[in-house]
C-alpha cells in the first residue's frame, strides 16, 4: 500500500503543468513574431511619411500637422499620436522581453561548453540579437532628437522640416543613422522570415517567395530611411 502511494505521489509529482502562452517558449515567438508585425506596418507608414520631405517644408509640415489632428473631433490635440506611442512602445517592450527570455532558453538548455571551439549561434542569430540591442538604443536617442526636442541642433516644436535637416547636417547624426537604418534591414530580414515560421506560412511553395518578400522589404525600408539623410548630406534637400 505505501509502495503504491508512493508511485502515485511521484506520478502526480511529475505530471507536467498546464504552461500559459507567455510561459511556452511557441508562445513567446508567437508575441514576437505578432508585435514584429506591428512593428513592420509602422516602419512602412513612417518611411512613406518620411519622404515627403522630397516635397519641401510646406508639404512635410503639413502632414506632421495632420498626424496630430487624426481622429478629430472624436480624438482632442495629440490623442492619436500618444495611443499610437503607447501601442509602439507596448510592441517593443514584448518583443524585446521575448527575446531576451529565449535567448536565455537557448543558453540553459546547453550548459555544457563545446569540446571545439566555435561560434554556437548561427549568423542570423548573432545578427538578431545585436541588431536588436543597437535598435533598442537608437529608438531611445530617435526619441530625444525627433519627439522631445532634446538632443536635436535646433530643435523647435512645429517646425519638423527644420529639424530633420538641420539634425542630417552633422555628420555623427548622420553616422548613428546610417548605422542604425543598416541594423534595422537586417533585423527585418531575418525577422520577417522567422516570424513566417513561427506562423506555419512556410512551406516548399512558399519559401522562395517569402524569403524574395523578406529581401525586398528590407532594401526598400532601409532604402526610403536613409534617402533623407543622404538628401541632406549632399544638398538635395536644403
Amino acid at each position: 500500500m505505501g509502495a503504491g502511494s508512493s508511485v502515485v505521489g511521484m506520478a502526480l509529482a511529475t505530471k507536467p503543468k498546464n504552461i500559459g502562452l507567455w510561459d511556452s517558449t511557441i508562445g513567446k515567438k508567437a508575441v514576437m513574431a505578432v508585435t514584429g508585425g506591428f512593428m513592420l506596418l509602422f516602419l512602412v507608414v513612417h518611411m512613406l511619411g518620411n519622404l515627403k520631405i522630397f516635397f519641401g517644408p510646406e508639404s512635410f509640415n503639413g502632414y506632421a500637422a495632420w498626424l496630430r489632428a487624426i481622429g478629430e473631433p472624436v480624438l482632442h490635440g495629440d490623442w492619436y499620436l500618444w495611443i499610437q506611442r503607447t501601442g509602439l512602445v507596448a510592441c517593443v517592450v514584448l518583443h524585446g522581453v521575448a527575446a531576451y527570455q529565449l535567448s536565455r532558453r537557448d543558453l540553459a538548455a546547453r550548459p555544457v561548453a563545446y569540446a571545439h571551439k566555435r561560434r554556437r549561434a548561427s549568423y542570423a542569430t548573432r545578427t538578431m540579437r545585436w541588431g536588436g540591442v543597437i535598435l533598442g538604443l537608437f529608438i531611445v536617442w530617435h526619441i530625444l532628437d525627433l519627439t522631445t526636442l532634446t538632443v536635436n541642433p535646433r530643435g523647435e516644436a512645429g517646425h519638423p522640416y527644420e529639424n530633420v535637416v538641420a539634425d542630417f547636417r552633422v555628420w555623427w547624426v548622420d553616422l548613428v543613422y546610417i548605422v542604425a537604418m543598416l541594423a534595422l534591414g537586417l533585423h527585418i530580414r531575418h525577422g520577417f522570415w522567422s516570424a513566417a515560421q513561427t506562423l506555419g506560412a512556410v512551406n516548399r511553395r512558399r519559401d522562395r517567395a517569402l524569403k524574395a518578400a523578406a529581401n525586398v522589404l528590407a532594401v526598400a525600408l532601409t532604402a526610403g530611411f536613409l534617402i533623407v539623410p543622404v538628401s541632406v548630406m549632399t544638398g538635395l534637400v536644403d
